[in-house]
């Protein structure tokens, strides 16, 4: 099994303007397709920009409109897989979502944030009910969630028991908070023996303010690509290989006892 290069684009677009963020999506797929990635991360609310108030439902779309047609030519034309964040629409319904497309321009795999943050968050979206969004990629498994979800233990441990090689985070990770790209997605990517890519809006936006640090992370807490504070292209090998010899050599997930664990839910 060869390695998937994966490339993080660093990068809050411009608010509210879908046709240039898909834009600086295109520029971003050019860039990492000629770097040889085989895929390339954006982070959260990407599509519309984050911090967009009563603009979440105008321009909020279902996972099959007109922008994720225009990602999926982006990829084919390309040669290269994309997940990206956008607003999704299914009926009265807004979730903060995250949808993967392969080279091929097809949907692969839609998630819908489970765990959201703060008032904003929970005045313009519901949240998802389904924890765990796998699909293969490169033979690979790789898994999806968003922002706030991989603060929650229980929910990346899930992905390691359902078998995620690779977890893509898309984020709107904000001052004060950089910690967590700094130290827990490492620690997350080495207590359950996984890639972890975690890609970040950079700058400041509304009444937030994006740290940037993306990291893409190895099974042994080591990042493999860290971005600064500002817009940025990085990327690196997941390797399956390593990955293997890694799960061989840490026993966290074979000495579990989850006969002990009960009281946790």
């Amino acid at each position: 099994m060869t390695s998937l290069h994966t490339a993080l684009l660093q990068s809050s677009g411009r608010p509210g303007d879908v046709a240039h963020n898909l834009r600086v999506l295109e520029d971003a797929a050019r860039a990492a397709a000629a770097q040889g990635a085989g895929l390339l991360a954006a982070p959260e609310m990407f599509l519309t920009g984050y911090a967009i108030g009563a603009d979440v439902p105008k321009l909020a779309e279902p996972a099959d409109g007109p922008s994720a047609d225009a990602v999926a030519r982006i990829a084919a034309d390309h040669g290269l897989a994309i997940a990206y964040g956008f607003p999704e629409r299914d009926g009265d319904t807004v979730y903060n979502a995250v949808q993967l497309i392969d080279a091929d321009g097809a949907r692969l795999a839609t998630y819908r944030k489970t765990h959201l943050f703060g008032c904003f968050e929970r005045e313009w979206f519901t949240p998802g009910d389904q924890p765990v969004v796998q699909a293969e990629l490169g033979g690979l498994r790789v898994g999806l969630m968003i922002c706030y979800d991989v603060e929650f233990p229980e929910n990346v441990r899930a992905h390691a028991l359902a078998g995620t090689d690779l977890l893509l985070v898309p984020t709107a990770q904000m001052h004060p908070f950089q910690f967590v790209a700094e130290s827990l997605v490492p620690v997350r990517a080495f207590e359950n023996q996984m890639y972890v890519a975690y890609v970040n809006r950079t700058g400041p936006e509304g009444e937030f303010e994006f740290v940037g640090l993306s990291t893409l992370v190895g099974p042994d807490g080591v990042a493999r690509a860290r971005a600064g504070r500002g817009e940025e292209l990085v990327s690196a090998e997941v390797d399956p290989a390593f990955l293997a010899a890694s799960r061989e050599t840490n026993p966290y997930l074979r000495d579990r006892r989850p006969e002990l664990y009960a009281s946790l839910v």
